[in-house]
């Protein structure tokens, strides 16, 4: 089945409605010679006079006044689809289902979805919160809010906000054991590990991992913000667990100079899924509210 050739129906339209060819082309912002020729090319493809035309005017005849009810239906019907398009971006309904890592989820992301959800109350949200990397295909998400290094090339990203590792120690830890100036002094220090036994910097432009040790490790990134907190030792962890801390002077940064640059925080989704407008909007609320949180 041949699809129909839609081309000089919006000029023919115009004419019909304007009743003349220099109106109709001042209302669709083109020459009045291109709307002249795309209706007569119309006229020439349905082998029928549509207008009569004379010096002082324009009007259609009986074909062309058939004709262009069935057009104007067409056209309307078109603006309503648009219309509707535009409905369902604006207020999305059906479901959605996140993941975000428990404690920056409980922290800045669930606030977000909350808010989101109280703006669009037709939704349906799953949000799952999870330091396990789910599978977001096979477990069925639609959007995975991730923190740094992303490695997962199957996947689309999006940045949504920034986000810079500081190594920082209370002053009473300070005070009692002094503080580290290079790399390699760490190792004098108690470190307070999370689930990994190096801390990741910057030197000369080339990435370094560096091995600490001490005596308190938690897959938990509060539990090492209360230790350091309590003058327990050294730790590293993204600004924000210790930017309030470190603006009231509970915290002092340290090794500022082999800071990683600033690694992100995204939005990721399947590159073989089709980004939904809810998801979208979602995305973009992120987007303009996260660097609040």
């Amino acid at each position: 089945m041949n699809m129909p050739d839609w081309s000089g129906v919006s000029e023919f339209v115009a004419v019909a409605e304007t009743e003349s060819f220099t109106a109709a082309s001042q209302r669709l912002h083109i020459s009045t010679a291109q709307v002249s020729r795309q209706v007569s090319a119309l006229e020439l493809r349905l082998s029928a006079k549509l207008f009569h035309r004379t010096t002082r005017k324009v009007s259609l005849t009986e074909v062309g006044a058939t004709y262009y009810q069935h057009c104007r239906q067409v056209l309307d019907g078109l603006a309503d689809a648009e219309r509707a398009i535009s409905n369902l971006q604006s207020t999305p309904k059906g479901k959605l289902k996140i993941t975000a890592p428990i404690t920056y989820g409980e922290r800045s992301v669930a606030p977000l979805v909350n808010d989101f959800v109280a703006l669009y109350p037709d939704l349906e949200v799953q949000l799952v919160l999870s330091n396990r990397q789910v599978d977001m295909v096979d477990e069925g998400f639609d959007l995975a809010i991730r923190l740094g290094q992303l490695a997962d090339s199957r996947m689309v990203a999006k940045r949504l906000a920034g986000r810079q590792q500081y190594v920082c120690a209370a002053p009473s830890y300070l005070t009692a054991f002094g503080a580290p100036y290079s790399l390699a002094e760490l190792d004098r220090h108690n470190c307070l590990l999370g689930t990994l036994d190096y801390w990741r910097f910057q030197e000369k432009d080339k990435a370094r991992n560096i091995r600490v040790t001490g005596n308190l490790r938690c897959n938990s990134g509060p539990v090492l913000l209360d230790a350091a907190l309590k003058g327990l030792g050294v730790v590293q962890l993204p600004d924000y667990y210790v930017q309030q801390y470190i603006d009231d002077g509970r915290l002092i940064t340290l090794l500022n100079q082999f800071n990683e640059p600033d690694d992100g925080i995204w939005a990721v989704y399947p590159q073989n899924r089709h980004l939904s407008p809810k998801v979208r909007l979602l995305v973009d609320y992120f987007v303009a509210n996260l660097g609040n949180h």
